[in-house]
């Protein structure tokens, strides 16, 4: 599923941005993405994610990422049952960057499904 932009705390449309790509990395929709000398790439676990792919890079090898902000809330899934977590629990990314797994990372949850793995988990970065 990948993450999605769930809400915003402003009436704004979040701006897309083109990042250019690394070479031989491919981009999935819904992937937290860093930048790392000024090229996208996959986010480390327990960081916080500077954007979030809308879309594969282009045949330029642009990314189309939106810019988190911290009025942004992201629903994902959690790619491993976390028995403990609560609202207002951490989370990390898992290693694809497309869920989320119970942990010491940079996501605080706000709302959750289950804590079963796939049950849904919405995260504020």
């Amino acid at each position: 599923m990948g993450l999605k932009l769930s809400k915003m705390d402003v009436g704004l449309t979040p701006p897309i941005e083109y990042l250019p790509g690394k070479e031989g990395e491919t981009y999935t929709l819904g992937e937290a993405l860093a930048l790392d000398a000024g090229a996208a790439t996959k986010c480390g676990a327990a960081a916080r994610p500077d954007y979030v792919a809308v879309g594969p890079a282009d045949e330029k090898g642009e990314v189309p990422a939106v810019k988190v902000q911290d009025y942004m809330t992201f629903e994902a899934t959690l790619s491993a049952a976390a028995a403990g977590l609560a609202v207002g629990g951490k989370v990390s990314l898992s290693a694809d960057g497309l869920q989320v797994t119970a942990g010491e990372g940079a996501g605080i949850v706000t709302a959750l499904e289950g804590t079963a793995a796939g049950d849904a988990v919405t995260v504020r970065f």
